[in-house]
């Protein structure tokens, strides 16, 4: 009996392959022609109309996977599950005295990292500061971070506003910390926020956290150096009065980073995309639609909570997948 399942397997192998030839025998010249029709759609509709799909670059925050392999082994898993790039994630700066990022040798240490992404064939396109801003041990470890930043590669670091201060107080802050980060090539990317309202369980009014706050925020600072990184996730949240798609769109060109991961529209979940409630699908289009032309970051942190150093790279890969599944739609 399995010898006989071979056998019509076979044939119907053959067969198949005598239609395909067939096939291409009848296509002949309009074969071609339809080939190098499809080649010219391609070029002006991908390369050319849709640069965004052309140039797709997928990125991860890399501190939920430090804490299992540390620093060092997160990049090159994350290079070897398919991610073009990594984002510094730098909260150990003012948690851990063991940390290499508080101690003397903290320029070193980002320089070791970048050298593991390029060897590695993955590079740093963002950083994220420590928070919150309104400690003053944090606010003292922000220029370092910034520092870190460009040793390590990265384009962009992420640094919170004050969540209770308005556009004006929180510009102060910016505008002391521009100069040095445009010396160091670096620009800062400010984010929307979001506070708890217990009396009626979900989330209220913090800074960035509407449309006109999160362009307030950039305007009134006036520098190409200040750019927004929309956190999707928190836009998404029940209180925040606003939407993901509907920040995309008053963003505009000041977009330039984002932090993508899922919930349930109302807590601050950081999962994995698809996983949850978010509409990715009309957030895509959005970004299309502003011609985003900056990487898709996850920050879905809170993924691998459960894994271990023996399966986190299977978790890495889902993570990998989620952001290419976003990216090309």
């Amino acid at each position: 009996m399995l010898q006989k399942n071979k056998t019509r397997k076979s044939k119907s192998a053959s067969q198949r392959q005598k239609r395909r030839c067939r096939c291409k025998k009848k296509a002949g010249i309009k074969g071609i022609w339809i080939d190098y029709c499809f080649l010219m759609w391609y070029n002006v509709q991908i390369l050319g109309g849709n640069v965004m799909q052309a140039n797709i670059k997928i990125s991860t925050e890399i501190g939920s996977i430090s804490k299992i392999v540390g620093e060092e082994r997160a990049i090159e898993l994350i290079a070897k599950a398919g991610f073009d790039a990594w984002d510094f994630s730098m909260f150990s700066m003012c948690k851990d005295n063991s940390h290499p990022l508080t101690g003397k040798d903290y320029l070193k240490f980002a320089r070791r990292l970048r050298q593991i992404g390029v060897d590695n064939g993955i590079v740093c396109n963002q950083s994220h500061a420590p928070f919150p801003v309104r400690e003053p041990q944090i606010r003292a470890h922000l220029k370092r971070a910034i520092e870190c930043t460009a040793e390590a590669g990265g384009e962009i670091c992420i640094i919170h506003p004050d969540n209770n201060k308005n556009s004006e107080e929180n510009a102060e802050m910016y505008l002391e910390l521009l100069p040095f980060a445009k010396e160091c090539g670096v620009k800062i990317a400010t984010e929307n926020m979001w506070n708890w309202d217990k009396e009626k369980g979900h989330s209220s009014f913090a800074a960035c956290a509407t449309p006109k706050s999160f362009c307030e925020h950039i305007d009134i600072v006036g520098s190409e150096w200040l750019v927004a990184c929309l956190d999707i996730g928190h836009a998404e949240m029940k209180g925040s009065d606003t939407t993901a798609v509907e920040m995309i769109h008053a963003l505009g060109s000041r977009l330039q980073a984002l932090h993508i991961h899922d919930n349930d529209k109302l807590h601050d979940s950081h999962q994995i995309p698809f996983s949850m409630d978010i509409d990715f699908k009309a957030i895509a289009i959005a970004l299309k639609e502003i011609d985003y032309r900056g990487y898709f970051t996850l920050e879905a942190d809170r993924f691998l909570t459960e894994y271990t150093e023996e399966n986190v790279f299977n978790g890495i890969e889902q993570l990998a997948a989620s952001a290419r599944r976003f990216a090309e739609i």
